[in-house]
């Protein structure tokens, strides 16, 4: 969230940048902030005085018993209870200011970086590289969906049956080209310095508001309410929280980290073209990469994991775009976002793969995640940032309408060693 010290010394900057994020009534909720801290400030000065107060005539009491002064003694007892009364209820108006000041913060997003265009949804993002060959299809070529049904690969009915929609079955070659490109992705992060974790797939709900998934996205989690844990949406919550209360090392950044998991998200409100087969599901595979890093370092460390995504998308032979999302299309979380998209031939359409993004120290005011200076010592907070490395279904999507031949499914060259076959085809048993 963002700190009250931005708010109180930036206002104006603030709010034109929760402007261009397209955030209703920001001035409003920037002057309730700086209402409700000077409430909260005020109750603590007041508290302070009087507690001061307390002290002395306390030191008062004693000395006047000895003179044999008690008349005295107890007048000035009556002041004392009198001030541990208006204490008592000082101190409930200001954890009443703090837990307000607390929910008012949650509820503001973070701010845009400077490069964030301006623009209102998806239409205003701007493309800022493309490349990928081209495919080539003949005019029979089919929807993922039903490869999928012509091969045997995917069963949708059969997730419904046993969970709903938006859980498929993955079958046999399928299933085996899954966990290639879970090692492949995988891989491919280790190679780049990225240490595996392999996480929990629950969280509670300190992780989820450290991440600022709760309050935001509180709807679109799963939440096993008799143990009040939510399913993850992506391995970015766990993986961050590792660094929750921590104060790390300056000579220790960048913190890279990995991970593959299951992610789920319940999607309310998903419907029509865009959620058929596996263009949006409830349950997912995805990989994962997470970085902390210094605010000096951070926008290197974005340029890094985007040429990282990029080369992902280069070794699997797909078409691909990168956007630089504009304000009114960006997490609530996030100061810059970029997405990976790549071509659906047989769908004519761009599907998202990757976000990612710099939260810069948005989220790790939430987490407490800060490090030492090494000139100093002082502890700052730091930077993080993490991207997607990638989403399965959609990719998965892509390379079997993208490489599908009268042999079948042509199998990206870079997972044949790790799935072990050349194409995906009825031969599944093989």
């Amino acid at each position: 969230m963002l700190t009250l010290k931005v708010i109180t010394e930036e206002t104006e900057r603030v709010i034109k940048g929760l402007e261009k994020k397209h955030f209703n009534n920001a001035r409003q909720a920037i002057e309730e902030v700086i209402s409700t801290d000077k409430k909260r400030r005020d109750a603590q000065t007041q508290l302070d005085v009087n507690l001061s107060e307390s002290k002395k005539l306390a030191a008062q009491i004693g000395a006047l018993m000895k003179e044999g002064k008690k008349e005295e003694a107890d007048n000035i007892k009556i002041r004392v209870a009198e001030l541990k009364e208006k204490n008592k209820s000082l101190q409930e108006e200001m954890d009443k200011a703090q837990q307000e000041l607390t929910a008012q913060l949650c509820a503001i997003p973070n701010l845009p970086h400077d490069d964030v265009p301006e623009g209102c949804g998806a239409e205003d993002n701007v493309v800022v590289k493309t490349g990928g060959p081209e495919p080539h299809l003949t005019s029979d070529a089919l929807p993922h969906w039903e490869l999928a049904k012509k091969y045997n690969l995917i069963d949708f009915e059969l997730g419904v049956k046993v969970t709903g929609a938006g859980f498929p079955f993955y079958i046999g070659k399928m299933a085996r080209l899954q966990r290639a490109l879970e090692a492949f992705f995988l891989e491919e992060a280790r190679k780049s310095g990225y240490l595996e974790v392999q996480p929990p797939y629950v969280v509670n709900q300190d992780s989820g508001y450290g991440t600022g998934q709760l309050p935001d996205k509180e709807g679109q989690m799963y939440h096993c309410n008799a143990d009040d844990l939510y399913l993850i949406p992506t391995a970015e919550v766990p993986v961050t929280n590792i660094f929750r209360d921590v104060i790390l090392d300056e000579r220790d950044l960048p913190v890279k980290r990995c991970a593959y998991s299951g992610c789920f998200r319940r999607e309310a409100g998903s419907y029509g073209k865009d959620v058929r087969g596996l263009n949006r599901l409830h349950q997912f595979d995805k990989v994962e990469i997470v970085r902390i890093d210094t605010p000096a370092h951070s926008y290197e460390s974005l340029k890094e994991m985007l040429d990282h995504v990029e080369g992902l998308l280069i070794k699997l032979e797909l078409p691909y775009r990168i956007l630089r999302l504009c304000g009114g299309d960006m997490s609530f979380t996030s100061a810059i976002c970029y997405d990976f998209e790549v071509w659906s031939a047989a769908q004519k359409r761009w599907l998202e793969v990757s976000s990612t993004s710099n939260f810069e120290s948005y989220q790790a005011n939430r987490l407490k995640c800060r490090y030492r200076r090494s000139t100093d010592k002082k502890t700052e907070l730091c930077h993080t940032l993490n991207g997607s490395a990638l989403a399965l279904p959609r990719i998965v999507a892509a390379i079997m309408e993208n490489n599908q031949t009268p042999n079948g499914i042509r199998v990206p060259k870079c997972l044949v060693p790790y799935c072990g076959f050349e194409y995906l085809d009825d031969q599944n048993f093989m």
